[in-house]
């Protein structure tokens, strides 16, 4: 089931705000969002704590030629949060199988992929699962998941289990984030994050900072980060067999660039680019950089 919605936004977004639509999957309402006619279509997915609004300057020119799509993962933006461990499990896992069923119910034919951070796996998740379903992939400075139980040091392995313990206790867990959940820190965030600080604006803190105060956020957000096991991309490239694409901002302070690098071993991944100066989210950070890259890797592959 499908509904359309039209969000009035409380900020000035440039380019025009596309309407939100609604699917409903598994019983909870998915936000996302398209534009385009022609031409094959795209998926369009965020990394952790954004939406689809974080593809707001990559939509209407990918659109141009493309039927494009941008959902918000179950947990985040404008879709459902339903309470952890009920019916919804926040992992790859779940949100892979989430992508598959959009591809098949709402799309209705094979797309091309495009992911940012966690964003990432989640794409390399619904290309395992269902490798007819997905043309090629596009991966953007993806998660590397340096907090996953292989990859801490014996330190680290001591340590972090039990921080993770601490913060799955609700009264302390949702105190941590509702500290986080501020204006101030999410800014401070994304200035670490982004290489060019002048693509942190107002527009962009209030993109991420609106669901954060959802119910169900801080659910949501300490399920994902307190859970150290699931695939790494690493795990998932292996078995991908369409053609992938890796951008990579060299400044991004999260997921090093030179580890990132060592993904463009692996035999699906035909072409790994630099990014230079850009950090985490270089889609939003530098579209003019961003946009033609995709653009001359999805005609190539459509």
């Amino acid at each position: 089931m499908i509904t359309n919605q039209s969000i009035a936004p409380s900020f000035q977004s440039s380019p025009a705000q596309l309407p939100t639509q609604f699917w409903q999957w598994r019983g909870f309402s998915i936000a996302y969002q398209t534009a385009g006619t022609t031409g094959t279509p795209i998926l369009l997915i965020h990394g952790l704590g954004a939406s689809c609004q974080h593809w707001r300057k990559n939509i209407p020119v990918l659109a141009q030629s493309h039927r494009v799509y941008a959902i918000d993962l179950i947990g985040f933006g404008q879709s459902a949060k339903p309470q952890p461990g009920t019916s919804i499990h926040y992992r790859f896992e779940t949100w892979g199988e989430q992508i598959n069923d959009f591809c098949q119910e709402v799309i209705g034919e094979p797309v091309q992929l495009v992911g940012n951070s966690i964003g990432c796996i989640v794409a390399l998740q619904a290309a395992v699962n269902q490798p007819t379903q997905v043309k090629s992939l596009v991966l953007l400075d993806c998660a590397l998941r340096l907090q996953h139980e292989r990859k801490l040091n014996w330190y680290r392995r001591l340590i972090f289990p039990k921080v993770q313990k601490i913060l799955t206790y609700p009264p302390i867990g949702h105190f941590f984030f509702a500290k986080l959940a501020q204006p101030q820190v999410i800014r401070k965030a994304l200035l670490q994050a982004y290489g060019r600080k002048a693509a942190v604006t107002d527009e962009l803190v209030d993109i991420l900072l609106k669901p954060a105060q959802d119910v169900g956020a801080a659910d949501v957000f300490l399920s994902f980060i307190t859970h150290a096991q699931g695939p790494l991309p690493e795990d998932l490239l292996p078995h991908v067999q369409s053609p992938v694409l890796i951008g990579w901002g060299t400044c991004d302070p999260w997921e090093p660039f030179t580890k990132g690098k060592a993904l463009a071993e692996f035999p699906a991944v035909q072409q790994f680019v630099p990014l230079e100066g850009i950090g985490h989210c270089p889609q939003d950070e530098a579209p003019e950089v961003v946009n033609p890259l995709l653009q001359t890797w999805l005609a190539q592959h459509g």
